[in-house]
């Protein structure tokens, strides 16, 4: 298991399309993908989890991947979590 910490640096929070585009790819790996805000643990391959964790911008989130290609889970949904969407 791999896990880290990232700070959210969309002005606007890790909201709808940030989180469709990150489920999106998340789902490509066939490891587990959790991500943790506020201490509520969640499915990074759910949208519907991901909203649930309300993340706002400059807030630090964990994420966790386990499994086959964990490492490469991690560094390309570790770039979509600090990306700047318009």
């Amino acid at each position: 298991m791999t896990s880290q910490t990232y700070t959210i640096l969309n002005p606007t929070g890790f909201h709808v399309r940030p989180i469709k585009d990150f489920v999106k790819k998340a789902s490509e790996f066939p490891c587990k993908i959790f991500v943790t805000s506020k201490g509520k643990r969640v499915n990074g391959k759910s949208s519907l989890s991901m909203l649930t964790l309300g993340i706002a911008h400059n807030e630090e989130v964990l994420l966790e991947t386990e499994g086959e290609r964990e490492e490469e889970a991690q560094e390309t949904l570790g770039k979509l979590l600090t990306e700047i969407h318009e």
